[in-house]
């Protein structure tokens, strides 16, 4: 019998792994913990099967998300939420092809629960891990299929409005491994701003919604909001918060009632001032980089305003725009399973010494190796 060395045993192993995407279908678990949503999905290929979202109410009478109390419920509901996940795709444990995992950004409590997780199950599975990076997983939603039809994902490059509690960003995207982030905020995200202009005016936790839902009976006009002039593509909603917050100041020196009196106005109008801004950049983005495909992601695209004016902006500027489904906004295992298929596809596979990332401290989301042809 010939000696097999390890310069050997590498390249059989992508052989392997070839043989096997090519001639089997390919199920990955997707685990989502960056925050205060515990998730799982199963994908096959590119189609899903299911996805588990377990929340946690703690947090409301606290006014935010605690970390302390996050990082518990995850680890109360990581495993029921995954079983299920398996349970409802149909599938055994033993079919799963790879786990992915957020690797971060997030909370760091939050974020070890997933992974430490991840890699437990995986090691006993004895199938490879998958690290994926949270807002590259938003972006990548756009790419998830449905059992009952397929519908059409945009096409590359194009670019992608992310915007959530956390992060507000553009990005183009040139591939399913490359997206180069050409403007973020340069201190509060646009979910951010919502939120707290949602607790200025006394509404409970998370306010976003809640802003969302009375603006609708409101008119965006009725007040007028200072909005950042930041030069380029970065965001600032900072100055916002603070002129929403002098405002009502001093309009309730005056009449103590005046946000009971006009709480759709003010919703409206603030609201009005966050999507205007978000827009404006876009529409800047699209025509420095003449690209006329733009999507966006995160949990703030779940706002009915930034959802209309998007598709008004495609209107206008001849844009074709994506928008996703509701349940693919907010924090979703979904999207993680998605691009671990993608990494996948590309062997690309993370050890199990890596550690979560509380922070997005790069601009450029790239894999260094080309896709491969399968």
């Amino acid at each position: 019998m010939l000696p097999i060395d390890q310069t050997t045993i590498v390249p059989i192993f992508f052989i392997i792994l070839r043989f096997k995407i090519n001639s089997m279908s390919i199920y990955i678990l997707g685990i989502e913990s960056s925050c205060d949503d515990t998730s799982a999905s199963i994908i096959k290929d590119n189609v899903l099967l299911s996805n588990v979202i377990a929340g946690q109410k703690v947090h409301q009478k606290f006014g935010g998300v605690v970390p302390e109390l996050a990082s518990r419920a995850h680890q109360q509901n990581i495993i029921p939420v995954v079983d299920t996940a398996i349970k409802e795709a149909n599938i055994t444990k033993n079919q799963i092809s790879a786990i992915a995992y957020t690797r971060g950004p997030g909370l760091l409590g939050s974020l070890l629960v997933g992974s430490s997780f991840a890699k437990s199950f995986a090691m006993a599975l004895n199938v490879p891990l998958v690290e994926i990076d949270h807002m590259q997983g938003h972006i990548l939603a756009h790419f998830i299929q449905f059992p009952e039809n397929i519908k059409k994902t945009p096409d590359f490059p194009f670019l992608c409005l992310t915007v959530s509690g956390g992060h507000t960003q553009i990005s183009i995207v040139k591939n399913y491994f490359e997206m180069e982030i050409v403007g973020r905020t340069i201190d509060d995200a646009a979910g951010e701003a919502f939120d707290k202009s949602a607790k200025i005016l006394g509404l409970p936790y998370p306010g976003g919604p809640l802003i969302d839902k009375y603006a609708v009976n409101g008119n965006p006009k009725a007040f007028k909001f200072s909005e950042a002039h930041i030069s380029g593509l970065d965001y600032s909603f900072s100055g916002l918060k603070t002129s929403f917050l002098y405002f009502l100041r001093d309009r309730l020196k005056e009449n103590p009632s005046f946000i009971e009196e006009n709480l759709a106005d003010l919703c409206a109008s603030i609201q009005f001032a966050i999507v205007n801004s978000l827009i404006k950049k876009v529409v800047l983005a699209s025509e420095k980089y003449q690209i006329k495909t733009i999507a966006v992601a995160g949990g703030v695209s779940a706002n009915s305003a930034i959802r209309k004016a998007l598709v008004d902006m495609g209107h206008n500027i001849g844009a074709e725009i994506f928008i996703p489904p509701f349940e693919f906004t907010t924090d979703n295992a979904a999207m993680i399973a998605i691009a671990g298929y993608f990494k996948y596809l590309n062997a690309e596979f993370s050890s199990q010494e890596i550690r979560p990332y509380t922070r997005q401290k790069i601009s450029i989301l790239k894999t260094e190796s080309t896709p491969k042809s399968l």
